[in-house]
């Protein structure tokens, strides 16, 4: 069996931002500390979801890549589409099970992180089955990851970690990846100019809601540097967009939507720092793998 063809069909460099989602929950939690086997359940049962939607995609693909990208797996014959079906299938049932064994606990058991598992799987099947190619697909993909935040907090009552705190966090991402997916809807041929600017002021939003998430934090509490760190996320992440912006061929356009992809990664680690101070740098680790494996494995 070869391993890169399964790579690919797992866009495998990705799995380490939906990773960076959970530690980013579970830091801010404060989890770790509580039950550091109940955390590693959460970043298993994310990674088991998001490779399972990047199976489902390219499996309900299939016809289209058939025809605009025959040098996938699934269309090339490298993968069978019976493999990949079960594949699938299983990824799923790893994701519900891990999710499942987070909440055990000593005094009972924890319904959240099982059941924010199984809304999460709805919102991937519904995605790549039927709405990805609709308007509200963006948006769909975006409450994928919002969800995957909030999975990554589920560990934490909410007299530690209040339900404003959680949405808050949890629509950054969904609204920074809700512009990444929009950005990236025509990256196989020539996109429209007009509608990555648009999606581009997505992600400027979300941005944009990063800077206030100290607001939760008593001031004084949060290092001064935090709104710097987002200004030089923006200045590394915009020179990629603004290039597919005014040239918006598939290189161009590509190149930005895996940085922008594999920058959520940073971002992650910068809101955490809001909450965790230099604890959240071992969300960076996640990183140096992504950026190796997407020299080989493309990311969109």
């Amino acid at each position: 069996m070869k391993i890169l063809p399964f790579a690919r069909l797992l866009r495998l460099p990705n799995v380490f931002t939906a990773f960076a989602d959970i530690l980013l929950g579970t830091l801010v939690a404060g989890s770790w500390a509580i039950c550091a086997g109940a955390s590693l359940a959460l970043v298993a049962a994310s990674g088991c979801l998001y490779l399972a939607g990047m199976v489902w995609n390219d499996f309900f693909d299939y016809e289209e890549d058939k025809r605009d990208r025959p040098f996938r797996p699934l269309p090339s014959g490298q993968i069978t589409r019976s493999t990949a079906r079960w594949l699938g299938i299983v990824l799923l049932l790893g994701g519900l099970i891990f999710a499942g064994m987070a909440g055990i606990r000593n005094d009972g058991w924890n319904a959240w992180p099982l059941s924010i598992a199984v809304v999460l799987v709805g919102a991937i099947l519904v995605y790549d089955a039927w709405l990805k190619r609709t308007p509200v697909g963006p948006i769909v993909m975006g409450s994928c990851r919002l969800l995957n935040v909030l999975l990554g907090l589920s560990l934490a009552a909410v007299a530690d970690v209040p339900w404003l705190l959680r949405w808050h966090l949890a629509a950054i991402v969904g609204t920074y990846i809700t512009g990444i997916t929009w950005f990236a809807r025509q990256e196989a041929g020539k996109s429209d100019s007009l509608q990555l600017k648009a999606a581009a002021a997505v992600m400027a939003i979300a941005l944009a809601l990063a800077v206030a998430a100290p607001l939760h934090r008593t001031p004084g509490q949060v290092t001064v540097a935090y709104p710097y760190l987002i200004v030089l996320f923006v200045i590394l992440l915009a020179p990629a967009v603004i290039r597919a912006i005014r040239k918006p061929v598939p290189t161009h356009v590509q190149a930005a939507v895996k940085f922008s992809i594999l920058g959520l990664i940073v971002l992650d680690a910068i809101l955490a720092s809001a909450f965790v101070g230099t604890w959240s740098a071992m969300i960076l680790i996640l990183l140096p793998p992504a950026l190796l494996l997407g020299k080989w494995v493309y990311s969109t």
